[in-house]
């Protein structure tokens, strides 16, 4: 007999793994083990945490396969779980922090009510995710690292697969630390950049694309799209307009569109999510875009109508890692 009850349950058994990383994460356990094996005792001295529940964390987590034991409450890190550590590339520490971190888990913990309402209620009780974010540095820290993880294959991507060539300024619209723009800046060498963003993020940003090299071709614009954006032949908005309603990100991209020219172009970095059952990360990242912002991912279909509806015609949509999708537009 088919056991009917495996999709729940997995869900459900989901939610203390993910617990076990967390801890694992917080605590910087993976940092500790770089070494090598320690016992737990030990780590727990290091983690500054009690050693009884920690090693209640570890077996978890070597049954996840992250860790595993060489010797009874002894235990060293798998392959798995090298991407835990904070010092390796692409680390996947900061998106677990990110994720596990309390306001997160607070919105989804209200997706039942956000769903009953129609909108985000976690922004109703805090305000937008961004400002919570602002107001918790250390928690805007991670977010940043967590981004930039995630931006470095999709960033790539776009700049080898997408033809720049005949761009002359691009501007990124709410481009935080600007880690895509490098990236372009990076792999066409004729290309402007503008990183327009909160007068907060822009200044935090300085450093970076100075250190990058890129001082004297980007420009750093501080402001508000819901306002307007500066004038520029290529807009590159990434992972923006999933964060709003249609009614929303109807205003910033008709705020593009009447700075843009009549050449000019719209660059979305978004997922494009399936019209069909099929498994897709959108899906999942479509009900967090709900219950943190109030946001939503979009089929090629829905994309297709809102840009039109803000004078612009989807021209393709590019593939890229990740889940990621290109969506190119043009002047309707």
């Amino acid at each position: 007999m088919i056991d009917s009850t495996g999709p729940v349950w997995d869900a459900i058994v989901g939610l203390s793994r993910f617990g076990a990383l967390a801890a694992m994460a917080e605590l910087g356990c993976a940092d500790h083990l770089a070494a090598g094996p320690l016992g737990v005792t030990d780590l727990a001295a290091l983690c500054d945490a009690d050693a009884t529940a920690l090693g209640r964390v570890m077996r978890e987590l070597a049954a996840i396969g992250v860790v595993r034991s060489v010797a009874p409450h002894v235990y060293e890190l798998t392959e798995a779980g090298q991407v835990m550590r904070g010092d390796v590339p692409g680390s996947m520490r900061p998106a677990v922090r990110v994720m596990a971190e309390e306001g997160y888990w607070q919105a989804l913990g209200l997706l039942p009510e956000s769903v009953r309402r129609g909108g985000s209620v976690f922004v109703e009780r805090n305000g937008p995710y961004y400002d919570y974010l602002a107001a918790r540095p250390e928690a805007a820290r991670e977010f940043n690292d967590y981004m930039e993880t995630r931006a470095v294959p999709i960033g790539a991507a776009l700049a080898a697969d997408y033809d720049f060539s005949d761009v002359k300024t691009l501007v990124d619209v709410a481009g935080g630390n600007g880690h895509l723009l490098a990236a372009v800046l990076a792999a066409h060498p004729t290309v402007r950049g503008v990183l327009f963003d909160r007068e907060h993020v822009v200044e935090g940003a300085r450093a970076s694309l100075e250190a990058r090299g890129f001082g004297d071709r980007c420009e750093l614009a501080p402001g508000d799209f819901f306002t307007g954006v500066p004038a520029a032949d290529a807009y590159l908005l990434a992972s923006i307009i999933h964060n709003w309603s249609d009614e929303d990100a109807l205003r910033i991209l008709g705020n593009v569109r009447a700075a843009m020219p009549a050449d000019g172009r719209v660059l979305l970095l978004e997922m494009v999510l399936p019209d069909d059952d099929s498994p897709h990360i959108g899906k999942e990242v479509d009900l967090r875009m709900l219950a943190l912002h109030g946001g939503r991912e979009r089929t090629r279909g829905e994309y297709a109508e809102l840009l039109a509806t803000s004078g612009l015609a989807l021209s393709r949509v590019l593939p890229l890692p990740a889940g990621a999708s290109l969506i190119e537009a043009l002047p309707a």
